[in-house]
């Protein structure tokens, strides 16, 4: 089913690169044969040469392995080049080998610095302190061989001509995590070393049904066209695209046969946002509501072109401020709803609360039509197409993570049960709980994909995870959501907004400028203010660890109570000084940047 392309286009697969005094060469050492790779360290520029050249200087070059060259980013003084120095293989793909980035690191291609101003170079160093951020930038993978931004179905479906192209130019743009940063290389034609990552997450397991061994993966594709973190991106941008977009394809391989369902998850697509400010459940701002038909119509036509038939399942509250952005949703709604794009309102927690997820049995009870009708991918074991997926279901909560995964969990399994009663493995009464391999480590893929999920956009494991790995609530679980919700208030406020700034930097949303009237970052109020951001939530929650030792001992001694009293006064003394100052503490350091 997927033939390889043309060998001329194939990319390196192990690279050494060469640390010259004014160039960096990337030599190919995986046996290809093939031109190296020239970038120089003064101007950013790229070009290929036959072989690595002579050392004209004293000192010996530095020489280190790496395994891709991601790409370039071009920045105020200087361009850096992204290198992968780590890898680890963790599955495959249709018989070609994933692997996962352990590490990678930029190399400076900044000579002309020296020449810069001091403005330049203040401005240069906030942005290398932000590539440092980009660096560990969670959940990346790649494949040499095959093309992973693609579905089984897409990617069946490409023509003869499509699969001779190198990778990058088969990849849909939307899952490609560097798209920006090749640019320079695919402005050179570099096809050889043009490798396009995704970041998402990808698992597999295998396990025996009686005699036959089923093989299931699950992938995850990120969209690039609204990057970021959970408060800093929220909802749409005036041309449809989300927050929080992801793609999950389940694929089952059994008796020859292959299975391919998607799913996909994303944000409210209106106007809207959260503005951080110290409190732990912003208030949402819906902005520009006028817009909001035309922005859920260029949202759910894009959704059309590409998957079909669309059931939009909205989970969030019906009251309070979720309420109001799920009524203004359902109202836009109106406007596109119709044979081919249905919405359906689902009050999770009214009709789940925290415990009994059991019950999305009556959500599946809603949707059942559609999930039967729109199906999904069979391949036999020829390689052709018996059955394909002409729809899709789009779950959203208001994070698009915990309520999210766990209903999209179900659909999983609902999904992999349909497919193994008809591909006559399971009979007709028979579920995957009667198999407890299968279900422990069905149970384990979902839960370790809204982990990865969840960590990429917020920082921090799913909530509610524990019912996803274990098929019920846990006394640990909760307390593990307790803590989770936590780390979650502290990076939202205090870390996240660093981190998109390193987003927006590495996916080209800025545009780099030094402006006459440009202050230092590190003027009154900024290093000290930002200082006391970690100082000022330990101090709270120190002063409530009190209250609580106080409040158990009471019963031994009433004077305890009044500890507990002063212990929580105090706590929520400093909570109402940081929130009556929290725009003032919130604000990230400005990058002195206009959006592109």
């Amino acid at each position: 089913m997927m033939e390889k392309g043309d060998p001329s286009k194939k990319l390196y697969t192990r690279m050494r690169l060469w640390e010259f005094p004014d160039q960096y060469v990337v030599e190919p050492t995986d046996g290809s044969c093939g031109s190296c790779l020239e970038i120089s360290r003064v101007d950013g520029s790229v070009k290929l040469i036959d072989e690595v050249p002579e050392c004209r200087s004293v000192r010996v070059p530095k020489i280190q392995k790496i395994f891709g060259v991601i790409g370039i980013l071009k920045l105020l003084a200087g361009s850096y080049v992204l290198v992968i120095t780590d890898r680890e293989c963790v599955g495959s793909y249709f018989g070609h080998p994933i692997f996962k980035i352990s590490s990678m690191k930029f190399f400076p291609c900044d000579h002309s610095l020296r020449n810069s101003t001091a403005e330049q170079k203040t401005m240069e160093a906030q942005f290398t302190a932000l590539l440092n951020v980009a660096e560990r930038t969670p959940g990346l993978y790649f494949s040499y061989d095959v093309n992973i931004t693609l579905s089984a179905q897409r990617l069946h479906d490409l023509g003869d001509e499509s699969k001779m192209l190198p990778l990058w130019r088969q990849a849909d743009p939307r899952f490609v995590w560097n798209n920006y940063m090749m640019e320079a290389l695919i402005d050179n034609k570099l096809d050889p070393f043009l490798l396009p990552v995704v970041q998402g997450s990808f698992h597999n397991f295998q396990a025996a049904i009686e005699k036959d061994i089923i093989d299931v993966t699950l992938i995850a594709r990120r969209c690039n066209r609204r990057a970021g973190t959970r408060m800093w991106r929220r909802g749409a941008d005036s041309d449809g695209f989300v927050a929080n977009f992801v793609e999950s394809e389940q694929i089952i391989q059994l008796k020859g046969y292959t299975t391919s369902f998607v799913q996909v998850r994303g944000s409210i697509p209106l106007l809207w946002n959260q503005i951080v400010d110290l409190t732990y459940k912003p208030k949402f701002e819906i902005v520009r509501i006028i817009e909001a038909p035309r922005v859920v119509e260029r949202h759910y036509l894009d959704l059309r072109k590409k998957y079909g038939n669309v059931l939009s399942i909205d989970l969030v509250n019906k009251h309070g401020g979720e309420g109001c952005l799920s009524e203004k949703f359902a109202n836009a709604m109106q406007h596109v709803a119709g044979d081919d794009v249905r919405y359906l309102h689902f009050d999770f927690h009214h009709i789940c609360g925290h415990v009994h997820f059991e019950r999305l049995s009556i959500l599946y009870d809603q949707i059942e039509d559609f999930f039967i009708k729109n199906g999904y991918l069979l391949l036999n074991e020829k390689g052709e197409k018996v059955e394909l997926q002409c729809g899709v279901l789009r779950t959203n909560c208001i994070d698009c993570l915990d309520r999210t995964n766990v209903t999209q969990s179900m659909l999983g399994r609902k999904m992999l049960e349909f497919q193994l009663r008809r591909l006559a493995t399971f009979d007709a009464e028979e579920t995957i709980s009667s198999h407890p391999n299968l279900d422990e480590s069905f149970k384990l893929l979902w839960a370790n994909h809204g982990d990865d999920i969840s960590i990429q956009y917020s920082g921090t494991p799913a909530l509610k995870g524990d019912f996803v790995r274990y098929g019920h609530r846990t006394a640990q679980g909760i307390l593990a959501d307790g803590c989770n919700a936590l780390t979650r208030y502290y990076l939202n406020n205090f870390i996240d907004g660093t981190k998109q700034d390193a987003v927006d930097l590495l996916q080209g949303h800025h545009i780099l400028s030094v402006s006459r009237d440009m202050k230092p970052s590190s003027q009154k109020g900024g290093i000290e203010t930002r200082a006391s951001f970690p100082l000022a939530l330990a101090l709270i929650l120190t002063g409530l660890l009190f209250a609580m030792l106080s409040l158990r001992k009471v019963r031994h001694n009433l004077q305890n109570l009044l500890y507990a009293m002063v212990w929580a006064s105090i706590s929520l003394g400093i909570a109402a000084f940081v929130r009556a100052n929290g725009r003032m503490f919130c604000n990230r350091p400005s990058l002195h940047q206009t959006r592109r």
